[in-house]
């Protein structure tokens, strides 16, 4: 298993290599709060939250959000009262690379702590 979280994210560009198949098995089996999101133009790794309420909600995507800027690596992030929901992909190759991997084994340190 790769741990992705001591790992930083590096500058996309349209030549970074995609993720493969194998990869993205691995990453989801050793992180199986996360998926494959199906219902988008191309793959994501999508996570849902819950909360009990507005507040905290907010409070973790702020968490979430200054991560990602510490990251450079910015998911979309959906939030509303008792729930989060984050997708991450990497635009510029319409796909997975090893930063969105990077970015939610942060994730799931933050969430399991």
């Amino acid at each position: 298993m790769i741990d992705y979280s001591n790992k930083i994210c590096e500058a996309c560009s349209v030549d970074a290599p995609k993720a493969t198949q194998s990869e993205i098995e691995d990453f989801l089996k050793n992180h199986n709060e996360w998926y494959l999101a199906t219902d988008v133009e191309f793959p994501q790794l999508r996570r849902e939250f819950k909360f009990n309420d507005f507040s905290t909600a907010q409070k973790f995507t702020n968490i979430i959000s200054d991560l990602a800027e510490e990251e450079g690596h910015h998911p979309d992030i959906i939030f509303g009262w008792g729930y989060a929901k984050i997708n991450i992909t990497t635009h510029a190759i319409e796909g997975l690379s090893e930063n969105d991997f990077i970015l939610a084994a942060k994730i799931d340190n933050i969430t399991n702590a």
